[in-house]
């Protein structure tokens, strides 16, 4: 039970991380969007954290699967397989020249993925929670078969 409860605590440290690398994303297209950032500079910012996501979204499948967490697996598997297709067909890099043309649709696609990861995070805390209840519970029932039992000892005692 201890190794379930640090395993979601790491599933919790990765959805903080993919949700972190979202919305910077999304802060990065907004002040492209407000003329903060010039195009290169928001493209560059942007495309240096795509690939970390893609990677670390992979994991996070990948560890559902080796762990046997099956509804977990296949609720983060779709969004695995689009950014793999993206990757192979390199359509996962924001283009200079055409950022402003695809600027809302960008937008709109991280905000999907931003409401996606906030779910996969309630959905960790809610197991965290579980995962460290049933742990308590499961403490108060546990027996130290190392200690053996004297039964002379309680009678004895006055």
């Amino acid at each position: 039970m201890v190794w379930e409860a640090i395993l979601w605590v790491i599933f919790f440290l990765m959805t903080m991380g993919l949700i972190a690398l979202n919305l910077y994303q999304i802060v990065c297209l907004s002040d492209l969007e407000a003329d903060y950032l010039n195009p290169y500079e928001s493209s560059a910012r942007i495309n240096a954290v795509i690939v970390p996501e893609f990677v670390l979204h992979g994991v996070f499948c990948a560890l559902f699967l080796l762990t046997g967490h099956w509804f977990m697996f296949l609720l983060t598997l779709p969004i695995a397989c689009y950014n793999t297709i993206l990757f192979m067909k390199r359509q996962h890099l924001i283009d200079v020249t055409e950022v402003f043309r695809f600027l809302s649709a960008e937008k709109k696609y991280r905000i999907i993925k931003l409401a996606f990861y906030l779910l996969l995070f309630v959905l960790v805390i809610f197991r965290i929670l579980s995962t460290a209840t049933l742990s308590a519970m499961l403490s108060v029932f546990h027996f130290n078969t190392t200690e053996e039992l004297d039964i002379r000892s309680s009678f004895l005692e006055f």
